[in-house]
């Protein structure tokens, strides 16, 4: 079968890395992919095995640079038939969807009310018009049980027009690529937070709970350097504690070499750090956000689970699960085990073999 995939860059966020995973995975079962970008831009590289076609060098992200990329969308398209094109992130979801491509489903991975909650009153209101639109008509793929419920519930969005696949994961490799050498990673003990610097990430809750909790880790970060991010630091006396060590290629040895991994996003859609993290036999700590945590971390992990926007908590939470036993390796397999990359490839191949 032949795959389009398409999103905005490979910057490096969760869903752009989760989508090109997604094409070499298909690619690797013998499948056409093409990866397709909005712009030339980002720290990954394009996936391995498939095509890869980016519409510009640069952007534009205004009224006529979606209707310039949709236009150059179109044009590729029509040269490379596919049974299934799948965009991600909504500015690459309107740049499609204006191309009028056929097969297209949008593959949805953050709970939108969450994101919208955080606007101005006025601007929230538009943003949910807008995700009415453009996602209303259309066939969407959630990445979570959360996403999906969060898109009927708050976008009145068919159950017909939705269903669930989670992001694939190659357990195998990851433990492969943990194994790595790592000369940059701290020789001492840590604690790790993996998520780029903004309001979502919550950076700021995981400071004052690093502050508080008194721990002897080094806390590191896998975010490129920021002036507002150093400064929050400094304002918590944590700058010869806390280590801003850019962003990985490879984040794996560094999540397998950490004593935790903690995750305090306000909202995610599946956050992939905390499935990998377990995969690399690291113990984890995340706020019970809307979506993805609680379905990822069931049964006695849930106990790592704490509430959203509570420091005291979040700290509370680090201390035990740093004096507490790794859990037992059953364990960690059961809560893995839905995310396997076999059964997400499945869905996808059953979805483009579909009649929509």
């Amino acid at each position: 079968m032949k795959f389009a995939l398409f999103t905005t860059n490979l910057a490096g966020g969760g869903a752009e890395k989760a989508l090109a995973k997604i094409a070499s995975g298909l690619a690797a079962r013998g499948h056409e992919v093409d990866f397709i970008v909005c712009e030339d831009a980002g720290k990954y590289a394009p996936p391995a095995g498939c095509g890869f076609h980016a519409l510009a060098a640069r952007a534009g992200h205004g009224w006529l640079g979606k209707r310039r990329l949709a236009w150059r969308l179109k044009r590729h398209l029509a040269s490379r038939p596919h049974d299934l094109l799948v965009s991600t992130l909504p500015f690459a979801d309107e740049v499609a969807a204006l191309a009028w491509a056929p097969r297209h489903v949008c593959r949805i991975a953050n709970t939108l009310s969450a994101e919208i909650a955080r606007l101005p009153a006025a601007k929230a209101q538009r943003r949910a018009a807008r995700y009415r639109e453009l996602y209303g008509p259309r066939r969407l793929v959630a990445v979570s049980q959360g996403v999906e419920a969060d898109l009927q519930s708050h976008f009145g969005i068919d159950a017909k027009r939705a269903q669930v696949i989670a992001n694939p994961f190659d357990f195998a490799a990851i433990r492969a690529l943990a194994a790595e050498p790592c000369p940059t990673r701290p020789a001492g003990p840590y604690v790790l937070h993996v998520g780029r610097f903004s309001a979502q990430k919550r950076h700021d809750l995981l400071l004052a709970a690093f502050a508080q909790a008194e721990l002897p880790q080094t806390l590191v970060l896998l975010t490129p350097p920021d002036a507002k991010l150093a400064a929050l630091i400094a304002q918590r006396n944590l700058t010869h504690r806390v280590l801003i060590a850019d962003f990985q290629a490879n984040p794996y040895p560094w999540m397998a070499g950490a004593d935790l991994l903690v995750l305090c996003s306000d909202h995610e859609g599946l956050p992939n750090v905390l499935i990998e993290a377990l995969a690399c036999s690291t113990r984890v700590v995340s706020t019970d956000c809307p979506s993805g945590p609680r379905e990822i971390l069931g049964g006695e992990l849930a106990q790592w689970l704490v509430p959203c926007n509570d420091a005291d908590a979040l700290a509370t939470a680090m201390r035990a699960a740093l004096s507490a036993p790794k859990p037992a390796q059953g364990v960690v397999a059961a809560a893995l085990a839905p995310y396997a990359a076999e059964r997400a490839l499945d869905a996808w191949e059953a979805l483009a073999r579909e009649s929509f």
